[in-house]
């Protein structure tokens, strides 16, 4: 089961952002988009994951009620994550940002948050912080575990 079935955002530029999210995402499974009408008749852009819950949409800003655009340390989202199948996947959707208007603030890189967490922070055309994430499941570390002990045997094994 996820745990948000869907996140909103408004932005700046619908058009723009649609075309920002749609390449950034398709690599993480958001293949599939459906528009609807918002409550004030606005276009609403859902993407979404083929068969799996969890969506975003983008609708375009009606209202000028803030002076400055996007700041992650004002009330709000901070920055949203999105779970990437792999490293590889994480260097792909990096790569495409940095070519395609996302500003990258730091990696694709090992952080120290949990045992192998690989992860790229970018900004988005209107500046919201993005994460694009890889956690290895457990499977995964007991399998890098046992290769580097095999590995480890086998030069102390040379060595002795």
């Amino acid at each position: 089961m996820d745990a948000i079935d869907h996140l909103d955002l408004v932005v700046t530029d619908l058009e723009r952002s649609l075309a920002f999210y749609k390449g950034l995402l398709l690599p993480l499974g958001y293949s599939r988009a459906v528009e609807i009408d918002g409550e004030r008749g606005e276009r609403v852009v859902y993407l979404g994951r083929v068969g799996g819950m969890g969506s975003l949409s983008l609708r375009a800003a009606q209202s000028d009620a803030h002076a400055t655009p996007y700041d992650r340390y004002a009330v709000g989202i901070h920055h949203i994550a999105f779970a990437a199948a792999s490293r590889a996947v994480v260097d792909q959707v990096g790569a495409w940002a940095a070519a395609n208007g996302g500003e990258i603030e730091s990696g694709p890189e090992v952080y120290g948050y949990t045992p192998g967490y690989y992860a790229v922070f970018l900004h988005d055309p209107d500046g919201i912080k993005l994460e694009i994430v890889h956690r290895p499941s457990e499977r995964d570390l007991v399998s890098a575990v046992e290769t580097l002990t095999a590995r480890v045997a086998e030069l102390e094994a040379r060595l002795g």
